[in-house]
């Protein structure tokens, strides 16, 4: 490694002594001892292209091409229209990352816009921007610009039901800010204990944090949330699966301040995980506190539309001490997937999806529940439910693998009871695979 250096010894000792530490491993103090690996990687020696081609062919045939995916949690098996692979492949959309020169970047920027806009719509908020990682960290980031909104607060409330996934990042954000976090209980149904609620938020609650429908797949009362919100002076943020606002109100209605979500279910894949796309609205008022790019139409001198950067997080060409965020770019390809997305099924077809999403994961908890198995929560729910099994759940998912059918999420990993299991249904599910889920998965217990 060190022939690709420039840097010799006596310039890395210089560097070192002028920092004021005595070796490079000084700088890595923080990390504990533990976590440096010692032993030596296993890494397989040199191949050709021909070995290299054979060996991923021979990995890639260990991939389930038909699994029947019933797991969600936040990301969700939705069909994607062939054609959003089609338009996002063309080179002006997946090449097309820098939109800061609006002379050569118009495709982009105007992309960016249409994207922002769509997202207001769905969302019933003023205001949007050009999107940021994921779901987890626009959930952060929507809790540090609440403490920028109320400077004069500094705890953030949080629903203890919304995605444990979300929940570590938010603590890992506010550790780094020095900001409490308390969590708000949940009722026996699933729902947020108001009484709790109300006996939590107070003068130094700079914002409240829920998720509708919550990772239980259980709906909140978010009209009843925001009056309670808004008496106490908070900011209101809410996660929400951008499918659900097909069949339920949108934020705006029940005046959310801050919207922030997961993206993937407008047309993005499973993909193992990622990449995802964060979606993040407010009210038009505090476009100044919001993180990431916003993208803005204008006219030039002679009358013609165009699009420029309008806002953009870190300020990198000026004032980089007002920053409000250190995320400096966004998920445009994915983005751009979602635009294409929104416009091809349009409101009427978000709604079908949505609708036949709700009905069918009904459909299948009564079979369930027909068959002698319980859920924990009683409470009205969208497309994903939690059901009890006789049976740890882990080894559950496990089993009904050899049916080429992935249960759902097993919950002990999150501290829940071991025989908790997360199901979520969407559109793709035929009304044979739900009778053979439910047959299987009797097999199994």
């Amino acid at each position: 490694m060190s022939h690709y250096i420039p840097n010799t010894e006596k310039d890395r000792e210089e560097m070192l002594r002028k920092i004021g530490v005595s070796s490079f491993k000084e700088l890595l103090k923080d990390i504990p001892e533990e976590a440096f690996f010692r032993g030596k990687l296993d890494l397989p020696g040199p191949l050709s292209e021909l070995e290299v081609e054979t060996e991923i062919r021979k990995l890639a045939k260990e991939n389930v091409s038909d699994l029947k995916i019933f797991a969600g949690g936040g990301i969700y098996d939705h069909f994607i229209p062939a054609v959003i692979d089609q338009i996002i492949m063309r080179s002006e959309f997946y090449t097309s990352y820098t939109p800061y020169q609006a002379e050569v970047s118009q495709g982009t920027l105007q992309t960016m816009f249409e994207y922002q806009s769509m997202i207001c719509e769905l969302t019933g908020m003023e205001v949007a921007n050009a999107s940021m990682y994921d779901g987890a960290s626009a959930l952060a980031e929507a809790a540090l610009m609440a403490l920028r909104i109320k400077q004069d607060r500094n705890k953030i409330l949080v629903a203890s039901s919304i995605n444990p996934f979300y929940r570590d990042v938010l603590l890992s954000y506010a550790h780094g800010q020095k900001t409490p976090v308390e969590f708000v209980k949940y009722r026996n149904d699933g729902t947020i204990n108001i009484q709790d609620l109300k006996e939590k938020i107070d003068g130094d609650t700079a914002g409240f944090i829920f998720q509708h429908p919550n990772f239980f797949g259980i709906l909140e009362d978010p009209f009843r949330i925001s009056e309670i919100v808004k008496s106490a002076g908070a900011v209101l943020i809410v996660s929400v699966n951008p499918i659900s606002l097909g069949m339920l109100a949108p934020p705006g209605d029940y005046g959310a301040d801050i919207v922030v979500g997961e993206g993937q279910p407008l047309g993005l894949p499973v993909s193992f995980g990622g990449p995802l796309l964060g979606i993040f609205a407010s009210k038009l008022e505090y476009i100044r506190s919001m993180p990431g790019r916003i993208s803005g139409m204008t006219e030039d001198v002679e009358g013609n539309r165009g699009f420029v950067m309008t806002l953009q997080t870190r300020e990198q060409h000026i004032r980089r001490e007002r920053a409000t965020s250190n995320i400096c770019s966004n998920q445009q390809l994915c983005a751009t997937a979602a635009a294409i997305y929104m416009s091809l099924l349009g409101k009427e077809g978000i709604k079908e999806v949505a609708e036949q999403s709700f009905y069918k994961a009904h459909y299948l908890r009564e079979l369930l529940l027909k068959s002698g198995i319980n859920s924990p929560f009683g409470g009205h729910f969208f497309n994903e439910f939690v059901v009890e099994l006789p049976a740890p759940a882990k080894k559950v998912v496990d089993d009904m693998l050899k049916y080429n059918i992935l249960a759902g999420i097993a919950l002990d990993q999150f501290g829940y009871p071991e025989n908790w299991l997360l199901v979520s249904v969407t559109e793709k599910r035929r009304r044979e695979e739900l009778e053979e889920y439910a047959n299987k998965l009797k097999e199994v217990i």
